[in-house]
């Protein structure tokens, strides 16, 4: 297995945290700015370009994703989670266009319901039938179950934010 192989499940996120550093420090931005951009980009790269990556190796690289996680090649299922991957990756790349609460919460709830179950699954695997393949009890599954965690930590602060711009007080970091 490749490097990014292994590592790609942290790899987005970080490149998400990255640019939106960048693009805080080049716009100035502070409080609920910094916190929205923040959360767009953790949306936009680390769950959108990281699901897009996994639903193009489940559907142009099945049997070798089936093996780096411990499944039989050849089996059906591969399309339909990268095509579930795919779509919700291309979701969380529409979070930079449609930056409102209600679609970052709809994406966050969708892709985290999923990841929290597959992840769950995977330490399922790993405990019932002892599957320590590197996709399936690696940094994919603990990244299945802490990533939708934090991405709701990261909704849950920015509504709060909007609630206090609402009333008036000034949201600083």
């Amino acid at each position: 297995m490749t490097l990014i192989g292994l590592i790609w499940p942290v790899f987005f996120p970080v490149l998400g945290a990255l640019i939106s550093l960048v693009h805080i420090y080049l716009k100035h931005y502070r409080g609920l700015s910094a916190l929205e951009t923040v959360l767009v980009w953790q949306l936009a790269a680390g769950l959108g370009l990281a699901y897009i990556y996994g639903g193009l190796g489940h559907l142009f690289l099945s049997d070798q994703v089936a093996a780096s996680i411990g499944w039989p090649p050849g089996s059906p299922f591969q399309r339909e989670v990268g095509m579930w991957d795919l779509s919700m990756g291309i979701v969380g790349i529409f979070c930079l266009k449609f930056r409102n609460e209600g679609f970052f919460t709809a994406t966050i709830l969708g892709t985290g319901i999923f990841s929290v179950g597959a992840g769950l699954g995977h330490v399922y695997e790993l405990v019932a039938h002892g599957d320590f393949a590197p996709n399936n009890a690696g940094p994919v599954m603990y990244m299945d179950i802490i990533y939708p965690i934090i991405l709701a930590v990261l909704l849950i602060m920015y509504h709060q934010g909007k609630k206090a711009e609402k009333r008036g007080y000034p949201v600083r970091p």
